[in-house]
């Protein structure tokens, strides 16, 4: 059994798991393939306006809504987890 690096570098596994949630239309979501087997799902929450303070509750917000569409997903749902902008339409990133 090889030893565990003492660091982690993203750099080493990001690109290949970007490519293949690219690859498996991880960030799409498409109408056409909803039927009784496949239902929608989508969480459309918008974020916090990007001018106010963001707090752990933001951070765990986040993480709910991350876990639920995961999981939508793995049960066969066709997703759509739509970050949304602040009242004057800016995106937070």
């Amino acid at each position: 059994m090889s030893e565990l690096p003492k660091t982690y570098e993203p750099s080493e596994v990001e690109e290949r798991w970007y490519q293949r949630w690219l690859d498996d239309k991880a960030f799409e979501a498409d109408p056409a393939r909803v039927s009784d087997k496949r239902p929608a799902y989508s969480i459309v929450i918008p974020p916090p306006n990007v001018t106010g303070i963001l707090t752990l509750g933001h951070v765990l917000n986040n993480t709910i809504q991350d876990i639920l569409a995961r999981r939508a997903r793995m049960l066969g749902k066709e997703v759509l987890w739509l970050p949304g902008t602040d009242h004057a339409g800016i995106a937070t990133q």
